[in-house]
């Protein structure tokens, strides 16, 4: 399959050191999910634990073009709409912690499409799982962006999934909407408490629990805060 266009992680987070809300990012941030290029990815063994069992997620691309080595790693809700069978492969993740999560996502769970590195970062809309990981080829494609010298053809480190389109939410919900209810709910209690999207802003593929997933969608039908 996968198509000429593929799906593509935010690099917002590795090249500014600092999350889509414009803050500083803590040491304790990088170390749990801090992005690496794959020439410096974080070391497989602070990350190499089995991860929570999750059926949620929320994944970061980038809807804005930016060049990167000549090619544009733009890749937004829109596109991914555009492909054949509205289908693409979420490739070049080069952290470990991301990674083990895709490896646990199975066919038919949902994730929010997270626009990254943008004017207004936030959740797009809604995609599903339809392949669960496989080999991403592109760390072995020496004019990919994302080729890692290190991966072995019999021993790759990187992996992929397919996601499909399902639809846009019905209007987009901003970061700093999601900031008011994660400080509110964090002081006073409530499902945004400990999203990952605030305790671990720089990881590119992160986990939701079911509330979590819920409570962001229940926003679409909502004044905005």
């Amino acid at each position: 399959m996968p198509p000429k266009k593929r799906a593509r992680v935010s690099k917002r987070a590795a090249n500014s050191g600092k999350d889509d809300g414009g803050e500083a990012v803590s040491s304790a941030k990088v170390t749990a999910g801090g992005k690496r290029k794959a020439t410096g990815a974080t070391k497989e063994s602070s990350d190499s634990a089995d991860p929570p069992q999750y059926s949620r997620w929320l994944m970061k691309s980038e809807p804005e073009s930016r060049f990167e080595n000549g090619i544009d790693v733009k890749f937004g809700i829109e596109d991914l709409k555009a492909l054949p069978d509205q289908t693409g492969c979420w490739d070049g993740v080069r952290n470990y912690q991301a990674r083990n999560f895709m490896r646990v996502m199975k066919e038919g769970q949902l994730a929010f499409f997270y626009h990254s590195n943008c004017k207004e970062p936030g959740v797009a809309g809604v995609m599903k799982i339809v392949k669960e990981a496989y080999v991403d080829h592109t760390q072995f494609d020496k004019k990919d962006v994302h080729f890692d010298p290190s991966s072995k053809a019999d021993n790759p480190k990187w992996s992929m999934v397919d996601v499909q389109y399902q639809r846009m939410l019905k209007r987009f919900i901003p970061l700093s909407e999601l900031k008011k209810y994660h400080l509110q709910h964090r002081s006073k209690g409530g499902p945004l408490k400990d999203m990952a999207l605030f305790t671990r802003a720089r990881l590119s593929v992160q986990p939701l629990t079911d509330e979590e997933f819920d409570f962001v969608l229940s926003l679409e039908d909502k004044e905005p805060l």
